[in-house]
């Protein structure tokens, strides 16, 4: 497997990630009846705390066992996208949430 450093298109690849969470959060919040600013609260809060998870900012650690992510994006069937350093996808959160609830 190759590792291609590429922060472009790393940005882009997370930025729509990060999208694709938050729009699936807020299905799942409508489809249990949530509606209008609460729905657009929670929605946040859920993608903050996921995308702080993905970036390594949380402290995760289950049963002594320290876990520390490193997102990469595969584009062919052997080569993996990475941006040199931990994931930033939690600044991509508000652009998310501005193109889904028009915040």
């Amino acid at each position: 497997m190759e590792l291609k450093l590429d922060t472009d298109k790393f940005d882009e690849l997370q930025a729509l990630f990060i999208r694709e969470i938050t729009d699936k959060v807020r299905i799942k919040l409508e489809e249990a009846g949530l509606k209008g600013l609460e729905m657009e609260e929670i929605a946040a809060s859920v993608a903050y705390s996921i995308a702080s998870t993905i970036d390594d900012t949380s402290d995760i650690e289950v049963d002594g066992v320290e876990v520390h992510p490193y997102l990469t994006f595969r584009d062919a069937e052997d080569r993996l996208i990475h941006s040199g350093e931990k994931s930033y996808t939690y600044e991509f959160v508000r652009g998310a949430l501005k193109k889904l609830f028009d915040v």
